[in-house]
């Protein structure tokens, strides 16, 4: 993959609060078509990482690059409109609204002609339409009706709504953090699917997981976070999660980064 260009790279990222240094110099390049899974111990700069591409965090220096071309994400919003979707592990989703709103939220569609640009009407039946149609596709049967709210839905059912409208929405880079910490064994395994075919559409997926056996089932390649930088990368081939699980913690010494 060292040949092509990666769809989304950062270079040299830091980021610093006061004496903390959350990302210190840390590297990253996801390439088109694979799932690049990124792990790393409590404190590593996981989240701060991935907050730096996705808009959320401004770091201090370094460098990133989308398709190539450098990009200055001053917020989520901005990011998004780049093409990069998120969906963090505290869930953005609107408990009172129902799923058809939660997934276009931000996104309303209106009724073509007069209604919706005078009367500013919402295009209620196509949203519906299309959200059973993308909750269909992340196979989470047990959502039955999709006017019903998300406050009543279980966490792992929020999560597979939130889910489903970034695979819906990013249209260069899907962003998940810990995708399947809420879910159940059955769901847990459909959004696992689900993150296949994104990937198999050909949009690059990072997914950011404390499951070893997902990451490993998964990922194309595996990006260690330690002390704030990537220690290395390394390929489900070419390691055992318990060598993974070892260079992460310290416990053994990083492989040259050459993945």
């Amino acid at each position: 993959m060292n040949g092509a260009t990666p769809v989304l790279q950062a270079r040299g990222l830091t980021k610093r609060y006061g004496r903390v240094v959350a990302i210190d110099g840390s590297d990253l390049e996801l390439y088109p078509g694979e799932i690049l899974a990124v792990i790393g111990d409590n404190g590593a700069g996981k989240s701060s990482l991935i907050k730096a591409l996705s808009g959320a965090l401004i770091p201090d220096s370094g460098e990133i690059h989308l398709d190539g071309r450098p990009v200055h994400f001053r917020n989520p919003m901005e990011a998004r409109e780049a093409g990069i979707e998120t969906v963090y592990q505290t869930l953005a989703v609107a408990p009172g609204l129902d799923i058809a709103d939660n997934l276009f939220l931000g996104r309303e569609q209106r009724k073509s002609g007069p209604l919706g640009s005078v009367f500013r009407m919402l295009d209620r039946g196509h949203m519906r339409s299309e959200a059973r149609r993308h909750m269909s596709e992340l196979g989470i049967g047990t959502l039955q009706n999709i006017g019903q709210a998300v406050e009543s839905l279980s966490g792992g059912q929020r999560q597979a709504v939130a889910v489903a409208r970034s695979a819906a929405f990013g249209s260069k880079v899907v962003i998940l953090d810990e995708p399947t910490a809420a879910l159940g064994v059955k769901e847990g395994n459909r959004v696992l699917q689900l993150i296949r075919d994104v990937r198999d559409r050909g949009l690059p997926v990072i997914l950011i997981s404390h499951n070893m056996p997902h990451v490993f089932e998964v990922a194309d390649r595996i990006h260690i976070q330690r002390l704030g930088r990537r220690a290395t990368v390394i390929t489900p081939k070419s390691h055992s999660m318990s060598e993974a699980v070892a260079i992460m913690t310290g416990a053994a010494p990083p492989p040259p980064h050459a993945a």
